[in-house]
């Protein structure tokens, strides 16, 4: 027992430093290990189940809206990244360039891609031809290298896993379709997969992804009250046709520029799984997400018939689909009950003698720490309905911090205190001079998140300048 009690001892209070028990948690619950390259992180398997089960969330829901996955190279030679140069600037300072090859300096300097969007064009420029050619909807799995100066892990490293969408359409109305449609894929995965409800909407023309024409967000409030961007959706319009000469003869046998879209997700929600469920014992994790969604800890297992029946037990919820994991171990019980709860399992089943004789099992729900008593003939049932118990509690438990945390604010001087007294989610309308929503960036730390849908304006006038508020827009400081 005296290891269960420093397990949980060693975590730092939530509310005593956020960052450090964030990093502990990331540790101790085996997620991830530091590499002897620094800002670069090693996924360790529980880490990567977490990536697995997003992974195949989505990727279910891509190939449902006629996606394909594709995969192209890591570099990218200078002339190709060159030729889109708002794109260009945007990645610029953040780019690492491989200059030898073997022994030789190579006669191009080649880019290790911080994102694709180059590389797509080059072949949709190849492969698009006519009209018969569109829409063509890609999508790849990857990892990306971007020379962060500081990093912290999941939420910002030099290297990350990711997906990029990228897709190519005959007109403008159907790109920005498919743009606001892979939007609400990725809000469903936060209501569906994640219970993390996600705050959606349009982001300012400053803070827009570089070369696009629109850029939409997911956004997530996290326990500090810090937001998260956690997902994003790019209109591109013909800019980067335009400037890869990206054509189709359309029905007329008239040449026309295609219409593009960019989307994608990151390694950054593992980051805000943590920072949104979790507590002072360590993980928590919504059930649908988690790669082990009971463990089985058997009491007294010297004793053959709680070993048999364990087994048993394990192989009914397996055979049910349950993402199950027997801890037949010698460890202690309380050993046992300790990590699993660093490890944020939803369901922790306790079987012994007893429990064996009344034909019953012990339950206990990581989220709340309730323990229950379940027949043992109806276990697959009652424990999937818990499932669906547990994933909802855990979502309105979020929502309820983003409605609490979520204020409207009608001057600079109140914005400014509710910011400094409360922090979270601040409402305020502004007019559309960058310059406005730059001083209040330099000022206070917080950014424009986006601007919501369908909002009216607040106040008539910009608290900053004066002039005509055009936009609600929701601030926060943000990761």
């Amino acid at each position: 027992m005296q290891k269960n009690e420093k397990l949980v001892k060693e975590i730092t209070r939530r509310d005593e430093d956020f960052a450090k028990w964030y990093t502990e948690i990331c540790l101790k619950a085996e997620l991830m290990d530091y590499s002897d390259l620094k800002g670069f992180i090693i996924y360790r398997p529980y880490g990567y189940a977490i990536w697995e089960n997003i992974v195949n969330y989505l990727d279910n829901r891509f190939k449902e809206t006629g996606h394909e996955n594709v995969y192209m190279p890591m570099l990218i030679p200078e002339s190709l990244f060159n030729k889109e140069k708002e794109h260009v600037e945007g990645f610029a300072p953040e780019c690492a360039v491989v200059t030898i090859g073997g022994k030789e300096e190579l006669a191009e300097r080649l880019i290790i891609r911080p994102t694709s969007e180059v590389l797509f064009c080059e072949h949709f420029r190849k492969v698009v031809t006519s009209h018969r050619d569109l829409p063509k909807k890609y999508n790849q799995w990857c990892s990306v290298l971007r020379w962060e100066k500081t990093t912290r892990p999941f939420l910002r490293g030099k290297e990350f896993l990711w997906q990029e969408g990228h897709t190519v359409h005959k007109d403008k109305e159907e790109a920005e379709k498919e743009t606001l449609d892979m939007l609400k894929v990725y809000e469903r995965m936060g209501s569906d997969l994640l219970a993390i409800p996600f705050v959606t909407g349009r982001k300012t023309e400053s803070e827009k992804f570089a070369g696009a024409v629109d850029t939409y967000t997911i956004e997530a409030l996290m326990h500090d009250k810090k937001a998260l961007q956690s997902g994003t959706s790019h209109f591109f319009g013909d800019g980067f046709a335009k400037a890869f000469d990206i054509k189709y003869q359309d029905k007329e046998n008239k040449p026309q520029y295609v219409f593009q879209t960019s989307w994608g997700v990151t390694t950054r929600l593992i980051g805000a799984l943590i920072m949104v469920h979790s507590d002072d014992e360590g993980l928590v994790l919504p059930p649908f997400v988690a790669p082990i969604q009971v463990v089985i800890i058997p009491i007294m297992s010297h004793k053959p018939e709680v070993m048999k029946t364990s087994q048993k037990i394990y192989d009914k919820l397996k055979k049910s689909g349950i993402r199950v994991k027997l801890d037949d171990s010698d460890r202690t019980p309380g050993w046992k009950f300790s990590e699993y709860e660093m490890k944020g399992v939803p369901l922790r089943l306790e079987i012994g003698p007893r429990d064996i004789e009344n034909k019953t099992c012990n339950i206990v729900l990581r989220h709340t720490k309730e323990k229950i008593s379940l027949p043992l003939d109806k276990l697959d049932k009652e424990i999937t309905k818990l499932f669906s118990k547990m994933h909802q509690e855990l979502y309105d438990r979020a929502l309820k911090n983003v409605t609490d945390n979520t204020r409207k604010v009608n001057s600079y001087q109140e914005f400014k205190e509710v910011l400094n007294s409360h922090g979270g989610y601040l409402k305020m309308s502004l007019c559309d001079n960058p310059a406005c929503e730059k001083k209040i960036k330099e000022e206070t730390q917080a950014t424009a998140r986006c601007i919501p849908f369908n909002e009216e304006v607040i106040n008539d006038n910009c608290p900053i300048c004066g002039q005509a508020a055009k936009y609600k827009i929701l601030f926060a400081k943000a990761y």
